[in-house]
């Protein structure tokens, strides 16, 4: 709760105003019974019209201000709801930015998806509906009840047997409400993981007929989400009927002992009749604090899961940075092991060690599965080396800050990324102040002028999300181009290249050398013709190092290289 507040800080004055407007409310409220009994055991007893028409005014003028008031109550607790809830989205949100792939991996995105829409939204529900009656019932309960025992202490009494029932009653609900809605967010996870991985993979299920496949997977989970969720609003409806007994009953018990008392002559009935009215007001006010407190057991439960997002601490940090910048762009990776959790058994990298000298085209091939992406993650710390160092330029890499190690290096991702936009917008996340003359330059290069005229509005054309209205060779080539535009130290091209062909391959590769002579590329790929011709080769195996060489001699050396390498010659010539 306490960190919950920190963001209410910037809504503070919202939140005081609605508090004075829910109390002023309630006390003008209060006062409407009171000047209905004098009405009652005045003015009809005595049959003084005057004076039934002034309290008549008078009841009338404190309906109005309470009008005016609960209006206000309303905008205030809005504002303060919807604006704390996007504050916790937004704090939320900058968290997750500052994760590594490992921090990432903890959590399914379904799930962080659900923790930073549902869980805020129930949040922000909870503090929009429950402020008002949180803060008005525990005053108009406590009033009602000293002006209920001013008004007749013997009949009061009734209030000591009607709390205790209904404060177990309750507990009972509350304390087996609260797992049943952590159970509810967590089948909301897998609704949303179900939805996600269709909506991506349409095209597989189209494909492969399989439409009937993924509808009975979908109504498994929204089935286990409705069942919990019924469980879940089942057993917290029966608040309202469990209050609803109580209050009646409450009502009945005080009829009858009221209705003799006025039958003896010890009560009126305009003092019978206005406690009959905070009567109501106290059992309201616990019905109105019972909804409060299911209302904050489920926002409990969202923050819970919020704060396991906020809470969760960077696995990369720049606690060891110093200012330095990258000159060169030279790598050396020195006895590196990595594995994605601490408690594998196994290493995906084993004491890999290798330079590659400022400049140098490298690449790096292997079979699928020998850690080659894996590989390159690690120098733009998108992972942490389990142990060993990687260095740049001399520095370990986590002497440079994360913002200007990342801005150094270039990496076109095996799975090609585009966002909704423009090409142009797309291309400019390479540089935001990029000139036509660099735009046109990094298409050149990367072949997209090839393709762009074709395009409804060249640079302008809207992309659809991930970029669906594109191939995907010219997507590759977007993001080829993407990456060019930040003129790196270090561009890294992985497999980047697989829906092209050898020409187009070839000729993109001609216009890196070029234009980009000092920047260290290094080129992961499956076909040998891709990385022929780099300074160096780096064959990995099973997370190891196998050999290190260029073409001719690892051609000449090395089982595995040479075995790829005849396998695609096989494979070209029959299909020529």
């Amino acid at each position: 709760m306490k960190n919950l507040l920190l963001y209410a800080k910037k809504y503070k004055k919202e939140f005081i105003l609605a508090v004075i407007c829910i109390e002023a409310e309630t006390i003008f409220e209060l006062l409407i019974p009171m000047v209905m009994a004098d009405i009652i055991d005045v003015g009809v007893a005595t049959g003084d019209k005057p004076y039934i028409l002034m309290k008549g005014i008078q009841m009338v003028i404190f309906a109005v201000i309470s009008l005016v008031l609960g209006h206000a109550c309303a905008r205030y607790t809005a504002l303060c709801g919807n604006g704390i809830g996007a504050e916790i989205r937004k704090a939320e949100f900058q968290k997750m930015q500052t994760y590594s792939f490992a921090n990432t991996d903890r959590f399914s995105t379904p799930s962080l998806v659900t923790r930073l829409t549902s869980d805020i939204t129930t949040i922000q529900n909870s503090i929009t509906n429950g402020m008002r009656p949180g803060f008005r019932s525990p005053v108009m309960m406590i009033t009602a009840m000293v002006v209920s025992f001013y008004l007749n202490p013997r009949l009061a009494m009734v209030f000591y047997l009607a709390a205790p029932i209904l404060a177990i009653i309750l507990f009972f609900i509350i304390k087996n409400v609260r797992p049943l809605y952590s159970r509810m967010q967590g089948a909301i996870d897998l609704v949303n993981r179900i939805i996600q991985e269709n909506l991506v993979a349409i095209r597989v299920v189209k494909a492969y007929v399989r439409g009937d496949h993924e509808v009975q997977k979908f109504h498994e989970v929204n089935s286990n989400l409705q069942n919990t969720s019924e469980r879940s609003f089942s057993l917290a409806s029966l608040n309202m009927p469990a209050m609803q007994f109580v209050m009646y009953g409450t009502i009945l018990s005080i009829l009858w002992f009221g209705g003799n008392m006025v039958i003896g002559g010890s009560m009126k009935v305009g003092a019978l009749t206005s406690f009959l009215s905070y009567v109501l007001q106290v059992l309201n006010s616990l019905m109105m604090f019972s909804n409060v407190f299911l209302l904050f057991t489920r926002s409990l439960t969202s923050w819970k899961r919020i704060s396991e997002v906020i809470d969760e601490e960077p696995v990369i940090n720049d606690s060891r940075a110093k200012d330095l910048t990258i000159e060169k762009g030279g790598i050396c990776f020195d006895h590196v092991f990595f594995k994605y959790k601490e408690t594998a058994r196994e290493y995906v990298l084993s004491d890999i060690s290798f330079e590659i000298k400022p400049g140098q085209t490298v690449g790096i091939i292997g079979q699928t599965g020998a850690a080659k992406s894996t590989l390159v993650h690690l120098i733009p710390r998108l992972y942490e080396a389990t142990s060993g160092n990687i260095y740049i330029d001399g520095h370990p890499i986590y002497e440079y800050t994360q913002d200007h190690l990342r801005d150094s290096i270039a990496m076109v991702l095996q799975k090609n990324i585009l966002f909704s936009g423009t090409v142009r917008e797309n291309l400019l996340w390479g540089k935001e102040d990029a000139t036509e003359e660099e735009l046109e330059q990094a298409c050149r290069i990367a072949c997209v002028d090839e393709f762009l005229d074709r395009l409804d509005a060249g640079y302008d054309t809207e992309l659809g999300q991930g970029g669906v209205n594109v191939s995907g060779g010219q997507k590759q080539r977007l993001c080829i181009a993407r990456a060019i535009l930040k003129s790196p130290k270090v561009l890294i091209l992985d497999d980047s290249t697989s829906a092209l062909d050898t020409a187009t391959e070839a000729k993109i590769q001609e216009g890196l050398a070029k234009t980009l002579p000092d920047t260290t590329k290094i080129i992961i790929s499956q076909r040998i013709t891709s990385i022929m011709h780099a300074d160096q080769i780096i064959i990995l195996d099973d997370g190891k190092v196998n050999a290190i060489g260029i073409h001719e001699e690892l051609l000449n050396s090395n089982e595995i290289y040479r075995d790829i390498y005849e396998s695609q010659q096989k494979g070209g010539r029959e299909g020529l």
